[in-house]
């Protein structure tokens, strides 16, 4: 018996792999270790990959990824904000590989239609939020330049984390106990960083993010754009 993906749900998630793979892959040329250039790309290569299967699921996954308009994706802000300086990517890593990463366990552990795509991906999701711990703990708890630059990022992302733990249309996940081990997970990982938690907006009755929605930041409309030109500039090109 055939499963029925839910059209919803595989686009949300889909376009989150899509956007951070984009923006992770904006790192190429600019890490500031050669070692960092590697892991930030296998990272960006790991979410393509999910996405590919995520958007095929919905359609054509090269007209998804090229031809949709600003409005039309999915994604959550969290993903779509700039790379920013170091710690910026690190604490925007933190906060969706460990989302993540607990989203896919639930989600293998049932027997829904994302059981066998979250089965493999939590492995590599799994050291997508490991790299991210090490790397919030070694700036957190590094020098007072890098313990500053890391509290401002976090406080700096924190407001669009809430958008995170919302009802997805067909994603069978209790998003409270998914926001309630989130925070776990982030705040003993935050104290081994001897940073503090942020006490802005969390997932209270306001947030930030409207992704789901298809409303978007700013910086999203250019990354859209320069994401989707090649495509766009030589309709029907093959490689």
């Amino acid at each position: 018996m055939t499963t029925t993906v839910p059209a919803s749900a595989a686009l949300s998630l889909g376009d989150d792999a899509l956007v951070l793979s984009h923006r992770l892959g904006e790192w190429a040329g600019h890490a500031p270790v050669l070692e960092e250039e590697v892991a930030l790309a296998n990272i960006a290569l790991d979410l393509l990959g999910q996405a590919r299967v995520l958007l095929s699921l919905v359609g054509d996954e090269d007209e998804l990824a090229y031809l949709r308009e600003e409005r039309a994706f999915r994604n959550l802000q969290l993903v779509e904000q700039p790379n920013g300086d170091f710690a910026h990517t690190i604490a925007r890593q933190l906060f969706f590989s460990t989302y993540q990463h607990l989203m896919y366990a639930g989600l293998a552990a049932g027997d829904g239609p994302f059981a066998p795509l979250a089965a493999k991906a939590v492995k590599e999701v799994a050291y997508h939020r490991d790299h991210a711990e090490q790397w919030t703990v070694r700036l957190g708890d590094g020098t007072k330049e890098s313990h500053g630059r890391m509290q401002r990022a976090c406080e700096a992302l924190w407001r669009f984390t809430g958008e995170m733990f919302q009802p997805v249309e067909g994603l069978d996940i209790d998003g409270e106990r998914l926001e309630t081990a989130w925070l776990k997970s982030v705040t003993e990982v935050l104290g081994r960083a001897t940073l503090t938690l942020p006490t802005g907006p969390q997932s209270g009755a306001w947030t930030a993010g409207a992704g789901r929605q298809g409303l978007h930041t700013e910086s999203f409309g250019r990354m859209v754009a320069e994401m989707q030109h090649l495509h766009r500039s030589h309709p029907g090109a093959s490689w």
